[in-house]
């Protein structure tokens, strides 16, 4: 395992030919574009490549596969995009790999067991790493090449409002904005919703629950409420957000079950609280402001963990 430059993993990446890409579980917005520019790029220069996605490619993302077709072809070099942990590749990403050669990634927990590791923890998303890997490989970006990138550097920044938004996230987005629909991405990611959702988000509201003085708020889903409402991973998407958005609240979770006894945890923080340092706790990590991990058992004991460990923390 050897930490490598930007400079590097270009060479790495011109090096080798046939190419498997693989993204997190429960895959969101900058995995997905961080993995369909990078395949439509490394297409151009005429390899070979496929991606690896856990489960079906959530419908509100097809249009970054609308030119997308599986090659037939038996990959030699593995490439983990937006993947900070091994406990985030699921068992269908992983088919067939024995090991990761190249991780490209941003977020400064990153724990991943690779050959070589490139992690640029000042990137709001892990496309910005994309996108400046283009001219070091002499691509052009192209109309699914920026369709990723532009996906991937708005939705991990909340459309560009949460703190990890950089002047040179602007930047990026400004250039690739010419060559994507930038306003179908935007309103397909932050403006339409399903009435499944809306159902949902005015339940998630109903679960909220205020501790650790009124500066934790807690919500969750369970498998019963997607059941009666139909609601399926596109309306999962972005509820994370909801607790953060109280006054008042520095640390927003969302508890998400999940199937086998399992809670989906997602932490949201403001004023400088670390998530990633909250959930290391129990054994996963992320962003500062912006944090996932996995806890087992039921709704209530996993809730009491939670609650005890918030107000411990805050």
């Amino acid at each position: 395992m050897r930490q490598i430059t930007l400079d590097e993993a270009a060479s790495l990446l011109k090096e080798h030919d046939k190419f498997r890409l693989l993204t997190h579980s429960y895959p969101d917005g900058d995995t997905l574009g961080c993995a369909f520019a990078l395949c439509f790029a490394l297409r151009k220069m005429g390899k070979l490549c496929n991606i690896a996605i856990d489960g079906k490619l959530p419908s509100k993302f097809s249009y970054l596969a609308k030119n997308y077709r599986e090659q037939d072809f038996a990959f030699e070099y593995v490439v983990s995009v937006d993947v900070a942990a091994m406990q985030l590749l699921s068992d269908s990403v992983m088919e067939g790999v024995d090991h990761i050669d190249l991780c490209l990634d941003h977020h400064r927990t990153n724990s991943i067991e690779a050959d070589h590791i490139y992690v640029d923890a000042d990137a709001a998303a892990a496309a910005e790493i994309i996108y400046q890997l283009l001219s070091l490989l002499e691509v052009e970006p192209d109309e699914d090449i920026a369709a990723g990138i532009y996906t991937g550097v708005s939705t991990d920044t909340g459309c560009f409002v949460y703190s990890n938004t950089t002047p040179r996230t602007h930047a990026i987005a400004a250039a690739v904005m010419p060559y994507c629909s930038w306003v179908e991405i935007n309103n397909i990611n932050f403006v339409l919703k399903t009435r499944a959702k809306v159902k949902m988000e005015r339940m998630i509201y109903d679960t909220m629950e205020f501790y650790a003085g009124g500066a934790c708020a807690i919500v969750y889903t369970t498998l019963a409420m997607q059941e009666a409402l139909g609601a399926g991973d596109d309306e999962m998407e972005g509820l994370a957000s909801i607790p953060r958005q109280i006054e008042g609240v520095k640390m927003g979770i969302t508890m998400r079950e999940k199937e086998g006894g399992v809670f989906k945890i997602s932490v949201r923080t403001n004023e400088g609280i670390d998530a990633a340092q909250f959930c290391k706790q129990f054994g996963g990590g992320g962003h500062p402001a912006a944090s996932g991990c996995s806890i087992e058992g039921s709704l209530g004991d996993v809730k009491l963990k939670l609650i005890e460990a918030a107000e411990a923390f805050l």
